[in-house]
């Protein structure tokens, strides 16, 4: 078998899960249900988000919040303020993909997560 396959839990809880680890690249795995949230953080990457389910609510630094829905891909620069939330009724999916993976930017003291 040449390919490498990773499973995403299906979950009726909150989940926030590592399904990839390389320096190049780091992939999250995130299930939201109304009313839950990341905790404010700086991007500790590039951080590229995909919308799989549901309508995520995002601040970034101090913009007004936005909403994406299915199919929407965010590109969010390294060290940038964001504030994740899913404030609609239906589950929230995203694939939380950093690149280069964290490890490979200089820790300054406003990054995190």
């Amino acid at each position: 078998m040449l390919e490498t396959v990773f499973n995403l839990t299906r979950s009726e809880d909150k989940v926030i899960e590592n399904v990839l680890s390389r320096d190049h690249v780091q992939i999250n795995h995130m299930i939201l249900y109304k009313g839950q949230a990341l905790p404010e953080h700086y991007a500790n990457a590039n951080v590229y988000m995909v919308v799989l389910k549901g309508r995520l609510n995002l601040t970034l630094e101090e913009e007004e919040s936005r909403d994406y829905v299915v199919g929407h891909l965010i590109e969010i620069p390294y060290n940038l303020k964001m504030n994740v939330r899913n404030l609609s009724e239906a589950v929230l999916e995203l694939l939380v993909i950093k690149a280069p993976h964290p490890d490979q930017y200089p820790k300054s003291p406003g990054t995190s997560v």
